[in-house]
């Protein structure tokens, strides 16, 4: 199956026949128009599958005695498997933090991401106070592992966001994530993962970025943000205060593209959250909870000429007014 979202129409269909089907089971004649449906087309099918994947992470549990034990089964033999990984990668990664660094790239960031010492779920936003007295605000779904010596304060970012505010230490602190290290100079500052690209912002004090595969660095001023790969940097751009807002549970829209915004309270939410790509480029502006991302989508609906479709409690979709009318007629 390719890895890429199905078209959105397409996946709303999807989403419809798996509600039915969930709300009809025993409906031999419904299950016979899903079957012609998902026969029809290769796209039917791929969002059939994207669907169901998302139904694994997210819908409720059946209850089934035979699922149950499967599932349980399941997770006995991956907790072995789970020791017996971990303690190979101990014997090769020795007790060194810097040897951590040696032999990451022989494995996953999702594996990393899985052991590291701070995590966050879905939805959660999560305060720390590190050993130096350096404050820490992981957003939602975010992993962070952190290794203080004698001679540095180290950090590594696999996945998610994180806002820093540093305390006056001799040691240096460095924040390494795949793309490269930022090293902040007295500072608060956020730093987010985006696909292959790592996204500062600063907001007092200076960073200064290095690229992992290059010998180029950027010192990054108070105000100012940019974001970079393992090559090179983009423009310097103005540090936008959302990436601020978020530590207070906040989600602050200034004039973006509503895909942008669907994309980030998407973050904050468990299941799938999609957008009719008609609604993309259109404009929005305000303040939303991220504690509480359907009120948000409340908000949304008094903002925008748009109507939000829940197919089921993990799956909810954002259509124009008049799409969403044809849908409940």
């Amino acid at each position: 199956m390719n890895t890429s979202t199905p078209d959105h129409a397409i996946l709303q269909q999807a989403a419809d026949w798996y509600a039915r089907l969930a709300g009809q089971p025993d409906d031999h004649e419904l299950r016979q128009g899903w079957q012609q449906w998902h026969a029809q087309h290769e796209q039917h099918r791929q969002a059939w599958q994207f669907v169901e994947r998302v139904s694994q992470r997210f819908a409720p549990l059946h209850d089934d005695a035979q699922n149950a034990a499967r599932t349980l089964d399941q997770l006995r033999r991956q907790g072995i498997e789970r020791r017996r990984l971990m303690r190979g990668i101990a014997t090769i990664a020795g007790v060194g933090f810097l040897g951590a660094f040696a032999w990451r790239p022989l494995l996953r960031e999702p594996l990393l991401a899985w052991q590291a010492d701070l995590r966050s779920a879905t939805g959660e936003i999560i305060e720390h106070h590190l050993a130096d007295g350096t404050r820490l605000w992981l957003a939602s779904d975010t992993a962070l592992d952190v290794r203080f010596d004698a001679h540095q304060r180290a950090l590594h970012l696999y996945r998610g966001e994180v806002l820093i505010s540093t305390a006056s230490d001799p040691r240096p602190l460095l924040l390494h994530t795949a793309q490269g290290s930022l090293q902040p100079l007295g500072t608060r500052f956020n730093v987010a993962l985006e696909d292959d690209a790592t996204r500062l912002a600063v907001f007092e004090g200076r960073v200064l970025a290095r690229c992992a595969g290059s010998t180029v660095q950027q010192e990054v001023a108070a105000g100012f943000g940019v974001s970079f790969d393992r090559q090179s940097f983009a423009p310097l751009l103005p540090a936008s205060p959302a990436r601020e807002a978020w530590s207070r549970g906040l989600l602050l829209a200034e004039d973006i593209e509503l895909s942008r915004f669907v994309v980030e309270l998407g973050r904050y939410r468990r299941g799938y959250l999609g957008l009719d790509p008609a609604l993309k480029h259109l404009k929005i502006m305000g303040t939303f909870p991220l504690h509480d991302t359907d009120q948000a989508l409340d908000m949304l609906e008094r903002t925008l000429p748009v109507k939000v479709h829940r197919r089921l409690s993990w799956w909810v979709s954002i259509e124009p007014l008049e799409t969403a009318a044809r849908m409940t007629s």
